[in-house]
């Protein structure tokens, strides 16, 4: 028999398509949910177990693990990201699991301006302490699915706008979290040949933010223009905008990651042949991962009453007071360093992420 897998952050955006491939394998999987809802009855119907939970709760997750041999482990973008990955890493050990998946970052080093970053470092680092379990990390850096966030400005207004700097400079080569999924699957269902490794899933190919804007006006057949925003006009952008899934602590850390994106720390060593070695097929084109979102998203359609929508969403944002990225850090008490490094600055970091020769893959076809 197949061992039994559990996905944690089962209804997430790597955890839900992580879930359903291993049953698509024939894996029994164990989906680790918050509520019932219709992503937890996508998965049932899939022949997935659920199992409904809080993921901080060391009592659940040990309940959640009896019977698991494997597991991924993704910790939600969320505040107490370390928490989580203790009752985890605890629950991991005294269930005795044979191997786990964990979803990292490419960023990670231990003295990170990200105190999200610098916890997913320990997290790491937690994980391998026990010898009788394997791991696999999965690391990616900027999600192709984030700049889906702007998608329906791009719609109906024509703009594609982040913090993203110069719009012809190639900075992230962004990978779908169909291949991010892909690549956890291929080491949970192979642990031999994937213990003690590390991968970083990317998309095919260097893309600047003019390239990401042309994409997505070939998939919503319109001009789409890049505009360069300013930090403070993202956090406006976030708290104006529903659905935010986003915490005023998850925002803040948002902030240095597009600092990162312009620094180039998401283009070193990208694009990597990881989907493709792992997989068997090429990486997901952005263009396709947005035509794939247009063919679900009916309300993206041009029209008048949605262009009247997106044009008071955006004078919405104008007026929405912007976040005080240091305020919120220091009222919530978030560790802080005196001297914290951005992880091109950081000699550990620049050691392990030492640029190769890129691999080049053709693209999936629509």
């Amino acid at each position: 028999m197949k061992p039994k897998i559990l996905v944690t952050s089962a209804a997430g955006k790597t955890g839900l398509p992580t879930a359903l491939q291993l049953r698509e394998k024939g894996y029994p999987v164990r989906a680790f949910v918050r509520r019932r809802d219709s992503r937890s009855a996508l998965l049932e119907r899939a022949g997935a177990d659920i199992f409904v939970g809080n993921q901080y709760s060391l009592s659940d997750m040990r309940e959640a693990m009896d019977g698991v041999q494997r597991a991924y482990q993704c910790a939600p973008t969320a505040p107490n990201g370390l928490h989580f990955n203790a009752v985890f890493t605890v629950a991991a050990n005294e269930a005795g699991l044979e191997h786990v998946v964990t979803l990292g970052q490419w960023l990670t080093s231990s003295d990170h301006p990200s105190l999200f970053t610098r916890e997913v470092y320990l997290s790491n680092a937690l994980i391998r302490l026990s010898p009788r379990m394997s791991v696999t990390s999965v690391d990616p850096g900027w999600f192709a699915d984030n700049y889906l966030m702007v998608i329906d400005m791009a719609a109906h207004l024509g703009l594609f706008t982040m913090p993203l700097g110069p719009g012809n400079e190639k900075k992230n080569a962004p990978p779908s979290n169909e291949d991010i999924a892909a690549v956890a699957v291929a080491a949970l269902t192979d642990p031999e040949a994937h213990a003690g490794r590390s991968y970083r899933p990317t998309g095919p190919e260097l893309l600047s933010p003019n390239d990401i804007a042309a994409a997505m006006g070939r998939a919503l057949g319109r001009r789409v223009r890049y505009m360069d925003i300013s930090e403070k006009m993202m956090t406006k952008a976030l708290r104006a905008l529903p659905p935010s899934n986003y915490s005023e602590a998850a925002v803040s850390q948002l902030a240095i990651y597009a600092e990162e994106y312009r620094r180039g720390t998401f283009a070193v060593n990208a694009p990597t042949g990881d989907v493709l070695k792992l997989t068997g097929e090429a990486p997901e084109s952005f263009e396709n991962i947005v035509r794939r979102t247009v063919a679900t998203r009916p309300d993206l359609r041009k029209s008048v009453p949605a262009t009247v929508r997106a044009f008071t969403g955006f004078l919405k944002i104008l007026l929405t007071p912007a976040l005080d990225l240091e305020r919120i850090q220091s009222q919530r008490d978030h560790v802080r360093l005196m001297n914290p490094t951005f992880s091109q600055d950081t000699p550990e970091w620049t050691a392990t992420h030492v640029p190769a020769m890129p691999v080049s893959a053709p693209a999936k076809v629509a």
